[in-house]
């Protein structure tokens, strides 16, 4: 089962850098008027990541609410 996960790893981690060998165009985000310019693949990544946190942070208020909802109910 090891060398399963081993495997996993390697294809996940040539995936990914193919998709960032592939994706080198720049391109120039705006946001309240500061610009940054990265590749496509870097602003996906951290879109990527960001998305992460954010959904992790929603799930646990919303676990945090409905215990809340819970005890008041009992």
């Amino acid at each position: 089962m090891r060398y399963v996960y081993i495997l996993l790893i390697v294809v996940v981690t040539v995936l990914v850098l193919l998709f960032k060998i592939q994706n080198l165009t720049a391109v120039t985000v705006s946001f309240f008027g500061a610009n940054m310019t990265m590749s496509v693949s870097w602003l996906i990544i951290a879109v990527y990541i960001l998305g992460m946190f954010t959904g992790s942070a929603v799930v646990g208020l919303l676990r945090t609410w409905a215990k809340g909802a819970m005890q008041k109910a009992d």
